[in-house]
């Protein structure tokens, strides 16, 4: 689809235009919602942080403990493709969603507390990782931005939810449509969830935004410790209390009833200024600088369209995500679940000129 009127790059933009308007473009619900400074803070701190209680998912972190070994790079690289998927060109998006199937082809064993094998590439797993990052993303909207949706922009929101979908193994007729049946989603994936040690240990240390700082300047310092500990605060009023009980993860609600007009101010502020805001997510996260930087500054794409996951897949030779690299997927489970051997780490080095270095 092709889209007239797009914005001439600024004046003195250093922003590198994308090749095209990727999945979803200016006319979207997913470019309002995930373009406001709330989704790429708390939006995406309260999505890994929730993600840790399925078992299988933190098994898989737990196993490769980079969330601990390397925290601002693992952050960096996840936000990054986060925002490619709501922003990035068509090919750089798809490319990303495909090496990722190798990259997680990588994520299986056996879960440590139950004993059943984890895959990361399983569409259980991923239909997981997906709604909870989309309905966090709006839920930070919501509670700290500019407030409830329409109800015809909500449906929107979720059809798009469904589209983004196709980036992974999931099937996206597994997306609710409704705010409801997200919901029913939730409470259906409830029974399943474990605050193991492992998984407390992780959730607690995703909300310490401090370890995916840089190193600042000690004059700074205050003022960082500051912000980190609000965006914990904001992050954990956005959990429901069974699942803050569950995980040990104990706020005041005084703190809850404060932290909102704090943060909800802060963000308004930043909106004003797009350069304030690209500004704060160079210092955050400088791999999805130069995502979000063409977006924000009204720099148009080369081609000025919006492309189906599909399209995108037979423009660039690409497989559906579920049927992507098997071989290799098998390769993989036959080394660690018939040879007892860690896994190969194709796919990582790949990775690197689409989702940044790896150190």
């Amino acid at each position: 689809m092709t889209i007239t009127g797009t914005a001439k790059p600024p004046r003195g933009s250093a922003a590198q235009p994308h090749e095209d308007y990727g999945f979803f473009g200016p006319d979207s619900v997913t470019w309002k919602v995930w373009g406001y400074p709330t989704s790429l803070t708390v939006g995406f701190q309260r999505s890994v942080v929730v993600e840790e209680l399925d078992p299988n998912l933190v098994a898989a972190v737990d196993k490769t403990h980079d969330i601990y070994k390397r925290p601002r790079t693992r952050y960096d690289r996840t936000l990054r493709y986060f925002a490619m998927v709501a922003f990035g060109g068509s090919r750089e998006t798809a490319t990303a969603a495909d090496v990722l199937v190798k990259i997680h082809s990588k994520a299986i064993g056996t879960e440590p507390y139950g004993g059943g094998r984890y895959d990361a590439n399983d569409p259980a797993s991923q239909l997981w990782i997906h709604l909870t990052a989309w309905h966090s993303i709006l839920y930070a909207y919501e509670k700290y931005g500019p407030g409830p949706l329409s109800p015809q922009e909500e449906a929107r929101y979720w059809e798009e939810c469904a589209v983004a979908a196709e980036l992974q193994t999931c099937s996206p007729d597994d997306v609710p449509r409704t705010r409801d049946g997200v919901r029913r989603y939730f409470e259906s994936m409830r029974p399943q969830l474990q605050a193991s040690e492992i998984a407390v240990q992780a959730m607690d240390h995703l909300l310490k935004a401090d370890v995916m700082l840089p190193p600042m300047p000690r004059a700074a310092r205050p003022a960082a410790w500051l912000v980190t500990r609000v965006l914990r605060a904001g992050t954990i009023a956005t959990m429901p209390r069974w699942m803050r009980e569950m995980s040990g993860l104990r706020q005041p609600s005084i703190v809850d009833v404060l932290v909102r007009p704090i943060l909800w101010t802060s963000f308004h502020a930043i909106r004003i200024s797009p350069r304030a805001e690209l500004m704060a997510l160079k210092i955050l996260s400088p791999m999805t600088h130069p995502v979000v930087a063409p977006i924000k500054l009204g720099v148009a794409p080369v081609n000025p369209e919006v492309v189906t996951p599909a399209e995108a897949r037979t423009r660039y030779g690409l497989d559906r995500p579920a049927e992507a690299h098997q071989e290799l997927r098998a390769r993989q489970a036959a080394r660690v679940f018939g040879e007892g051997i860690e896994p190969s780490d194709e796919g990582l080095i790949e990775s690197e000129p689409i989702l940044g270095r790896m150190s």
